[in-house]
């Protein structure tokens, strides 16, 4: 099991200095009147360079992200009393489409997507599924990148890579592999769930799991004392998608005159601490905001 965060890679653009020299032509031998000189230069046309090709690596995109990294966003959700923030993740599955859980847009007046290069992506509706912590967004903006999903659920052995925003921190990878099924311990989904040994934080939940050829296998909805995560097999992603199962997430509750609502406490979300180490915990949405 290996982690590592992926800091943000800038590209270089090399600058070239264009010198452009010019020749002077002395007196001609023999002539007793110097030439006159040749018209004035008063303009200096550009030599254009070839800029350098850029070069990919395996899965490297030109600017030095792979494809995973490219359909991860971090999501912001400005909650109903707009004194609380929480920040999860999610992944695109289509130009205008991503997916997280449902709890990470439970509750908000104002939910917020970023892509991995910092560009901030308008949402445009949101749906929650009922049988799976799961929702979907809608963007009017095209989104970077998208995955295709596996077409089935992994083994126990398999090998996984999770892809997310851990703390609203920066885009990170941790790797592991599938060590158990199990029946949702959080009552959360129906059916089987899977449980990895590779790490996540608060702020993971909505994170994509990957196979080793970068197809989507599960979505990262909890965590236990033990740092085992918890997914969302792509069977039931795919059964909610083909079903149609989602429905609008409800808007906040109009305050009425006499209602004053009291401030809360930002969530924190953090991982408790149960007797039984098969009993997990949401790693979900970060209080920090950030």
């Amino acid at each position: 099991m290996t982690r590592h965060g992926l800091r943000g890679r800038t590209v270089g653009t090399g600058l070239v200095w264009l010198v452009l020299g010019a020749t002077l032509g002395g007196c001609g031998l023999g002539d007793d009147v110097p030439r006159m000189p040749g018209p004035a230069i008063t303009t200096w046309v550009p030599v254009a360079s070839a800029e350098p090709s850029p070069v990919q690596t395996g899965n490297l995109s030109p600017d030095g992200f792979a494809s995973a990294e490219r359909m991860a966003v971090r999501i912001r959700n400005v909650g109903c009393d707009t004194l609380t923030m929480s920040v999860g993740s999610g992944f695109a599955i289509d130009a205008h489409t991503v997916v997280t859980n449902r709890h990470v847009v439970s509750g908000s007046a104002l939910l917020q997507v970023s892509t991995y290069d910092g560009r901030d992506v308008e949402v445009s509706g949101a749906s929650t599924a009922s049988l799976a912590d799961l929702a979907v967004l809608r963007t009017d903006q095209e989104l970077p990148s998208h995955p295709e999903l596996a077409g089935a659920d992994p083994q126990v052995g398999d090998p996984v890579t999770v892809v997310g925003y851990p703390e609203g921190g920066q885009l990170t990878v941790t790797t592991g592999k599938v060590i158990a099924a199990t029946t949702d311990p959080l009552h959360q989904s129906l059916g089987e769930v899977l449980v990895t040994d590779a790490p996540v934080e608060p702020g993971s939940s909505g994170s994509a799991v990957l196979s080793t050829d970068g197809q989507v296998i599960g979505v990262v909805y909890a965590k236990n004392a033990s740092d085992q995560s918890y997914i969302v097999p792509v069977s039931t992603l795919r059964d909610q998608l083909s079903d149609a199962a989602f429905t609008p997430v409800p808007s906040c509750p109009t305050p009425t005159a006499s209602t004053t609502p009291a401030p809360s406490t930002p969530p924190t979300d953090q991982p408790a601490t149960p007797q039984e180490t098969a009993t997990p915990s949401r790693p979900g949405t970060s209080g920090s905001g950030g």
